[in-house]
């Protein structure tokens, strides 16, 4: 059973909390009070931490509710906690040890993560390089019949995220994500043998389903590992690794798209089954990477583990310090109809999940037939499988750029509503003047357009530092991946082959999907700020002595709390 009630995680009265704390050799140490702005300086510091800004041998640990008595008992990881051991509300840690276990957890945990979302780009990104080597034409496909596959590419990940998402919560992400990257490395490689639509259709739909759920579950997975602040690099690292892999796929089709001929085959065929393969290694080898959880590292071709003693009991308290929420359930719990109800129904996620259907509408058809479009003015297979690369590599920097912004600045939506600002005037350029731009004009523009800085990344630690529970957290991620599908599904049918080669049409409807995700933007700030306002008014107009008895009566869950805020 998840806790009743559920712990608030940062937005506590600070008069209440304690200011100084005994060390265990009877010294005192001023701990450092969380910035009521997120993040404004936690990511530079968990960044371009140095010995200047800080004595790396001075204490490093952040005050909390865990140092102040009378708030402690209302905060307390759940009895089954895995990590449970190793919570001490005492500890203290250097900055030295602090930099130390984060790097290590760089390197052990995030960058096999890296890998496997490697893997899982490679399989769903590989059918755009297929296309410049005539896929559509070997098969006899119209380009509605592409946009028909993407569909039930997005259909089946959509049936299969919230089922997968919590099967992954029920046995463990390090157990369920290596079985889903062998089972899309199958669906994948069947590519290798289709020979009209309906192998197309039926191949892309069981890749989707497979894929549903993975990237939910490994956010989740690097939650239990990192705080609040240090996720959007993270994340940021996250899609940089989607667009980088899109630059690698670029290389290995550039390659292999020259054996076409080779037994008589397609080179596309080749690109599928050698990227299946590549997948399928990968998912193998995740069995022996993949941790339980950060005091859960000893393995039998590890038996010391990644960690040591002094090394886990770091990285749990300071990530429950962060957000005591983190405790509340066991990574092996699975998620009730009930939880998965209370998640679903939770109206003050409500704002983002819509902002999900639409902040990628705008980039999202231009991108896909970025390499149909260079093609049709006259570039070659191998040119427009040259050309497509420095695009990528352009907006992945961007992706992490907006990324720190948003962390640095504590403004998340409006760093998000800026990045509209971007693309709004190059779709206009492309209404209005597409058919007169010149073939190299005509791609500077696609290039900056689709160097747009996506901000998923920050999003989508916005979507979980607005939920404050981990079954909320688990859900909510699953629902913005949805929500993104969807727009997929909407994104795909703008472009018609009515419209085509300049498409107006379409790109005046993506004009005015950019004008309203920018209001949608403005109208999330608006919510946001007015809920905390409001929560504050409440907070503010009790005694003390009625705070101690919300905290240990009140029946209100996760970011219902009126001691928690909400990010905006």
């Amino acid at each position: 059973m998840e806790r009743n009630p559920s712990k608030a995680a940062y937005s506590l009265d600070r008069d209440q909390v304690e200011r100084s704390q005994d060390l265990k050799d009877g010294s005192y140490v001023n701990l450092a009070e969380p910035d009521d702005s997120p993040g404004s300086d936690a990511v530079l510091s968990s960044l371009f931490r140095r010995s200047k800004k800080h004595d790396p041998d001075a204490i490093a640990t952040t005050r909390s509710v865990f140092d102040d008595p009378s708030l402690a008992p209302f905060y307390q990881p759940h009895p089954k906690y895995e990590n449970l051991h190793r919570f001490d509300p005492s500890a203290r840690w250097t900055y030295r040890e602090e930099t130390k276990v984060r790097r290590k957890t760089d390197w052990s945990i995030l960058l096999w993560i890296l890998v496997m979302f490697f893997g899982l780009n490679l399989d769903r990104g590989n059918l755009s390089n297929a296309n410049s080597d005539n896929l559509l034409g070997d098969l006899n496909l119209t380009t509605n019949d592409y946009n028909n596959a993407q569909n039930m590419y997005r259909v089946g990940f959509l049936i299969a995220e919230i089922p997968s998402q919590m099967l992954g919560k029920a046995i463990g992400p390090d157990r369920w994500i290596p079985v889903q990257i062998i089972l899309w490395s199958f669906a994948s490689g069947g590519q290798f043998f289709m020979h009209n639509r309906a192998g197309f259709f039926a191949c892309r739909f069981f890749i989707g389903l497979f894929m549903g759920g993975f990237i939910p579950d490994s956010i989740l997975y690097l939650s239990y590992f990192y705080t609040k602040a240090e996720m959007p690099f993270r994340l940021a690292l996250f899609w940089f690794t989607d667009s980088i892999s899109g630059v690698i796929a670029s290389f290995i089709a550039y390659g292999v798209l020259h054996m076409r001929g080779v037994d008589g085959r397609e080179g596309w065929r080749w690109l599928f089954l050698i990227e299946a393969l590549i997948s399928f290694v990968i998912g193998c080898l995740s069995f022996l990477f993949l941790v339980p959880g950060p005091t859960q590292t000893r393995t039998w071709w590890n038996p010391k583990g990644i960690f040591s003693e002094r090394e886990e009991t770091i990285i749990v308290n300071r990530v429950l310090r962060d957000d005591p929420s983190k405790g509340d359930m066991h990574n092996r719990q699975a998620l009730s109809l009930g939880m998965l109800w209370k998640s679903l129904k939770d109206y003050d996620l409500w704002p983002i999940y819509i902002i999900g259907i639409m902040f990628e509408i705008p980039t999202s058809p231009p991108k896909s037939y970025l390499t149909l479009s260079l093609k049709a003015i006259g570039f070659s297979t191998f040119q427009t499988t040259l050309l497509s690369i420095p695009v990528t590599v352009f907006a992945a920097i961007n992706l992490v750029l907006v990324a720190l912004l948003s962390e640095f600045w504590g403004q998340i939506s409006i760093v998000c509503l800026l990045t509209q600002l971007w693309s709004l005037p190059l779709l206009i350029v492309l209404y209005t003047s597409a058919g007169s731009l010149s073939n190299w004009g005509l791609y500077a523009v696609s290039f900056i357009l689709l160097g747009w800085p996506n901000p998923q990344a920050a999003q989508v630690s916005w979507c979980s530092r607005l939920s404050n529970s981990v079954r909320t957290r688990a859900v909510s991620a699953a629902i913005f991946n949805i929500m993104i599908q969807l727009s997929g599904i909407a994104s795909s049918n703008i472009y018609r082959s009515d419209d085509k080669p300049l498409y107006r049409r379409g790109n005046r409807q993506l004009i005015a999907i950019n004008v309203a995700t920018i209001v949608m933007y403005a109208l999330a700030k608006f919510y946001y700020v007015s809920r905390n306002r409001w929560k504050k008014a409440q907070w503010d107009k009790m005694t003390a002595q009625e705070k101690a008895t919300y905290l240990e009566t009140t029946t209100d869950e996760g970011n219902k709390r009126l001691d928690f805020y909400f990010d905006s």
